[in-house]
């Protein structure tokens, strides 16, 4: 079931709710654990609605990525957040704890991406069989402790695992990533969709929303 407090802001179109890492944002198949299904468990019970609901998964966190997220509880609202997802309106900021010392205390990374659908993973590809994939990133801390740093991240294109394999292309893995950098940590990548910003699909007003890194990494990497 759904907790409550994982809500973060609900009305009559939209639902916005703190995804927790190793819950899929919709199901692949097996019998594991996905949000559209908690969603919709939680809305079913909650209104005492009898037949299908409907709602719409406008963008994905992968499956050990935690962070804040919002789906669609109409059809007109999922076209219109989409929409903003492509004209890149939709703005997403994302924390990461990453391996290494980067070179700059900022930068952008601009690559070609291609996704291998049958291995599911994405690799550095070029201009002619690659989509365009960019980010920003801001180093907020850097620890000589741990030798990680913590990076703050506006992402401009929604690539699969694009700031992951970004990161890995540069040397800086993010840390709990075995597919881009063989790096273990408790099943889980320390990778958080942090905070949101668009459109309200009806109402026209800017919504943000926002979720803090868990304080207890952050400590246990002397990142705080």
């Amino acid at each position: 079931m759904l907790d409550i407090n994982d809500i973060l802001y609900e009305d009559n179109h939209i639902i916005v709710v703190n995804k927790r890492s190793g819950v899929l944002s919709q199901s692949d198949g097996s019998k594991d654990i996905d949000m559209i299904t908690l969603i919709k468990k939680y809305l079913k019970e909650k209104y005492n609605k009898k037949g299908n609901v409907y709602l719409g998964l406008v963008h994905r966190l992968d499956r050990m990525v935690s962070g804040v997220m919002v789906f669609a509880k109409t059809s007109k609202a999922a076209s219109r957040l989409s929409e903003q997802i492509r004209n890149r309106t939709f703005k997403k900021e994302y924390l990461c704890i990453a391996k290494g010392k980067f070179n700059n205390d900022k930068g952008i990374l601009e690559n070609y991406i291609k996704k291998d659908e049958k291995r599911k993973i994405s690799f550095i590809a070029n201009k002619d069989n690659g989509k365009i994939a960019i980010l920003e990133y801001d180093i907020i801390k850097y620890s000589s402790k741990t030798n990680t740093s913590l990076v703050h991240i506006l992402l401009h294109t929604g690539r699969f695992h694009q700031i992951r394999l970004q990161l890995s292309n540069i040397s800086h893995p993010i840390i709990g990533d075995i597919k881009y950098g063989n790096i273990k940590y408790k099943n889980r990548v320390l990778l958080h969709a942090y905070k949101i910003q668009f459109m309200h699909p009806t109402k026209k007003i800017e919504l943000t929303f926002s979720l803090v890194f868990d304080k207890k990494i952050l400590e246990e990497f002397d990142l705080d």
